[in-house]
């Protein structure tokens, strides 16, 4: 269901939604067509889902396109995505040939509308190419990377700018992930829908329920990571740090997660996963579908301690979730993570298995850090990761290449 601004009042406040109307007025009418690989799983779905709507009811005609492909075109972009992230990734020519044909094709379908479009926001490298394959574009295009590129494989990145150095502007969620072009660059960082059904409250009952259908008791404190099975996200590093917790202390694991469909490799690290549990009764690991929201939200809300050890993040949706939550995250020491656990504040930050179970440990015997850890977490994400926030800075952006800005790096 599609909530409108006057829902989201109660939480960010009137002034903030006024503010988002305000701001929005000179735009009133803007042709604006997001594009990226796929509808469900992974956090540029999620913010789309209400980054859309949202958009339309200030008065823009905006829309939301999918390219799509075949497994190896898939494959192929996966290796972009690991390349970006620092991974020695192997790029010969016919996986190139593979992408550029994709990319034709899907170009072949969206041109009238991309180039009748004013502002066009492509995500990632899935679409990246669609630019100069639109030559009759009479809008602002802009590239955004959810991806952590700060040091990025040369032969991937060296590809990928010549696809992207074209744009108008691009948009990084951190400054450290930014990468020298000749255009503006802006620094956006992702966030949450506090409405939704992933983050909406729950009561005790309505929570006491979806753990009895998982058969998951909540008797003992529960530890969870919430991500798709991905090796970046590290689960088998989880749960190398459950399983040096000592057997006094008494807990659960859940390792909830679910693909996306341009994911190729999430069936391989699931086994992956399942084998390194080794039939531990205390350790679950659910398979979860795409819109299993309200299940998530459960678990995390039933949750004392949240993980993200990834090893590589651009920013880590499930980390703000967590935060909005009340709950202490303890986190890899990476990417976007730094930006939303502030260490010995919001949670931990952690590089290795060892360094994860220390922490666990320590939150376990000390309660009453839990809690201040959790008010804190979710006082800071009120302040600075919420919708209102991102609307408003895509607004801004907006605003500003229509005005012909022309500074190369700009944090909002």
């Amino acid at each position: 269901m599609n909530r409108t601004l006057k829902d989201y009042e109660i939480v960010v406040g009137r002034d903030a939604v006024s503010q988002l109307q305000q701001v929005s007025r000179d735009l009133a009418g803007a042709r604006v067509v997001h594009v990226n690989s796929t509808r469900v799983g992974g956090g540029v779905a999620e913010i789309l889902s209400w980054l859309i709507p949202l958009m339309n009811e200030l008065g823009l005609d905006t829309s939301w396109e999918v390219v799509t492909g075949t497994p190896e075109y898939y494959n192929t972009t996966k290796t972009f995505h690991n390349g970006l992230q620092g991974n020695e990734v192997i790029l010969p020519q016919y996986m190139l040939d593979i992408y550029e044909k994709t990319v034709t094709e899907n170009a072949e379908k969206l041109r009238a509308t991309l180039e009748e479009a004013d502002f066009v926001f492509i995500h990632d490298p899935q679409p990246a190419a669609l630019l100069d394959l639109c030559p009759n574009r009479k809008g602002k295009w802009i590239w955004r990377c959810h991806i952590d590129a700060s040091h990025p494989n040369r032969k991937v990145w060296n590809y990928l700018r010549s696809k992207v150095a074209g744009y108008d502007a691009s948009i990084f969620s951190m400054p450290q992930f930014a990468q020298r072009m000749d255009h503006p660059q802006f620094i956006i960082a992702p966030s949450i829908d506090p409405l939704s059904e992933k983050n909406r409250e729950m009561s005790p009952d309505e929570i006491a329920t979806v753990l009895e259908q998982l058969g998951i008791s909540g008797e003992m404190p529960i530890i969870t990571q919430v991500s798709r099975f991905d090796r970046f996200k590290d689960p088998i590093g989880v749960i190398k740090a459950f399983n040096l917790l000592n057997s006094h202390i008494d807990a659960r694991l859940i390792l909830a997660g679910g693909g996306a469909t341009d994911d190729p490799e999430g069936a391989a690290v699931l086994e992956e996963v399942k084998e390194a549990a080794f039939n531990n009764d205390r350790i679950h690991i659910l398979m979860l579908p795409s819109d299993a929201h309200l299940t998530i939200n459960a678990i995390q809300r039933a949750s004392t301690i949240i993980m993200q050890k990834s090893l590589q993040e651009g920013f880590g949706l499930t980390v703000t979730e967590a935060m909005w939550k009340g709950k202490p995250v303890i986190g890899g020491n990476v990417g976007g993570i730094k930006l939303q656990v502030h260490n010995h504040h919001t949670g931990y930050l952690v590089d290795t298995p060892e360094g994860s179970a220390l922490r666990i440990r320590e939150l376990l015997r000390r309660p009453e850090k839990i809690k201040a850890m959790g008010m804190i977490a979710r006082k800071f994400v009120t302040e600075n990761f919420l919708l209102n926030r991102h609307l408003r800075e895509y607004l801004t952006l907006m605003l500003g290449l229509r005005r012909g800005l022309s500074n190369h790096l700009i944090a909002n």
